[in-house]
């Protein structure tokens, strides 16, 4: 797996940091984890399902931009600053996956970059 891809879009925000928003290897495509930012890098402010489904808007548009969907995801990862708000993270990641039902870890974490209340990470497969 020498040779990757990097997947960007404008309909994500930009990489905050050295690296991409996406990079594909093979079949597989990896995300980096998205917070509640808008394309033009401005943060959702505001409760925890706002941040949630800006989140899942990014990861659309990132997974869009490699040529996939959500139904492409294999596993998922979520980084949250507050288990208490599991219930409501949980609702919002059900009704984005529907009756898709990638792996998935939940994470409670110290902090998040931007003052995020969660972010979220995907590993996708191309489907042959």
């Amino acid at each position: 797996m020498s040779e990757f891809r990097i997947i960007a879009t404008d309909k994500a925000p930009a990489a905050i940091g050295p690296y991409s928003q996406a990079v594909e290897a093979g079949d597989w495509v990896f995300t980096s984890g998205q917070i509640p930012l808008r394309p033009d890098g401005t943060l959702v402010e505001g409760d925890i399902r706002a941040q949630a489904e800006q989140v899942l808007a990014n990861l659309d548009a990132v997974l869009a931009a490699a040529g996939l969907t959500r139904h492409d995801v294999v596993k998922a990862t979520i980084f949250m600053t507050d288990l208490a708000h599991f219930q409501t993270v949980n609702e919002i990641y059900g009704q984005y996956f529907g009756d898709h039902r990638p792996a998935r870890s939940t994470v409670q974490v110290a902090a998040l970059p931007r003052g995020a209340q969660v972010e979220i990470e995907f590993i996708a497969r191309r489907r042959g």
